[in-house]
């Protein structure tokens, strides 16, 4: 079979001269088009104009605007997207941007909302007193609730998310360290443990009818000494006791914790209300705070008996006096997840016997 060229349809067996020679350029109709270095810097230059438009649109400071990078710009906004998407500017949300931060300093943690896989949707301003870092900085991490967590934790998280998600309404909460700043890390040895507890809402304003957002609020597990001024009264109670941990004064407050009342406790001893399974510890603690060097203390997480005869966890400081003739004890009341974090913990922590 003869093969004719293309361009002088003769035999190539007979003329070979007609094709292009090595080493010259093939004809202009033949180039892939390429485009220009002025065409991709005028690209370039046109998509930072769009960038610094959308920066100043963001409701942020002036400052924080500075210090924006252009992918950090495309995370805010796309956070303020999914907000308005979810919560509409003409409605009135159950939770939202337009918290007053007076409202927002009575909580005793942040704010936190989610669509349905997760994605950050709204962060309360006041996330900056508890973390350490603004909402700019977080997003910072990812636009995940996973990528603000500790790798560890995010496979629980994601099992109490699905949980909510399958049953609306129903509360769930979950235990994570959370990415702290690094003035918090150097302060406090590491990031936060926060208790996440919330659950998945119907948004009925929303223009798909199985449209969910979980709405969450996020408390930190352990007060630090510096919120000592922020630690929320309503979850605690104080007592005191004789040495031997017999009770010589509580607060009123007990009655709401644990549905005794004030005289009722008053000549029992505390470990009368112990599980039996947490004595070892409470004595433990209770040694170390009778028998300790100065104003000794100690902190132990431990399930004590109601007036109803269910359990509760509370997590309990004991402090010795001055004078050695009294121990005092500020009890926290915990939730299952927040005393199984802590007990871990501890049981990292803890030296090899």
């Amino acid at each position: 079979m003869t093969i004719f060229c293309s361009h002088c349809h003769r035999p190539l067996q007979a003329e070979m001269s007609c094709l292009p020679r090595r080493g010259k350029q093939a004809p202009s109709a033949l180039k892939p088009f390429r485009s220009t270095k002025s065409a991709s810097k005028a690209r370039r230059d046109q998509i930072n104009v769009e960038l610094q438009a959308l920066r100043s649109l963001l409701p942020i400071s002036v400052h924080e605007k500075e210090r924006l990078s252009y992918l950090h710009t495309m995370a805010l906004v796309c956070l303020w997207l999914r907000g308005a998407q979810l919560f509409p500017p003409d409605l009135a949300p159950p939770v939202g941007p337009a918290l007053s931060a007076e409202l927002l300093s009575l909580l005793p943690g942040f704010l936190l909302v989610l669509s349905a896989n997760g994605k950050l949707v709204y962060i309360s301003e006041n996330v900056v007193q508890v973390l350490g870092l603004s909402v700019v900085e977080l997003l910072a991490q990812g636009d995940t609730v996973f990528d603000i967590l500790d790798g560890r934790a995010c496979e629980d998280a994601r099992k109490k998310l699905l949980l909510a998600q399958e049953e609306p309404g129903r509360e769930v909460t979950f235990v994570s360290e959370m990415r702290t700043s690094k003035a918090f890390r150097l302060q406090h040895g590491g990031n936060r443990a926060m208790a996440v507890c919330g659950h998945f809402t119907a948004l009925h304003w929303s223009a798909s009818p199985s449209t969910t957002a979980f709405l969450a609020l996020c408390t930190p597990v352990t007060q630090l000494p510096t919120d000592s001024n922020a630690v929320c009264q309503d979850d605690l109670f104080q007592s005191m006791h004789v040495l031997d941990m017999t009770f010589i004064d509580v607060t009123e407050s007990v009655t709401y914790h644990l549905g005794y009342r004030r005289e009722e406790l008053i000549g029992q001893s505390w470990y009368s209300l112990l599980h039996p399974e947490d004595t070892d510890l409470a004595a433990a603690q209770h040694r170390a705070v009778a028998l300790g060097s100065g104003a000794a203390a100690g902190t132990a997480v431990l399930r004590v008996l109601r007036r109803d005869r269910t359990w509760t966890w509370l997590r309990v400081s004991a402090r010795r006096d001055d004078a050695g003739r009294a121990i005092t004890c500020t009890s926290h009341c915990l939730r299952e997840e927040e005393a199984a974090y802590l007990r871990a913990r501890q049981h990292r922590t803890a030296p090899p016997p």
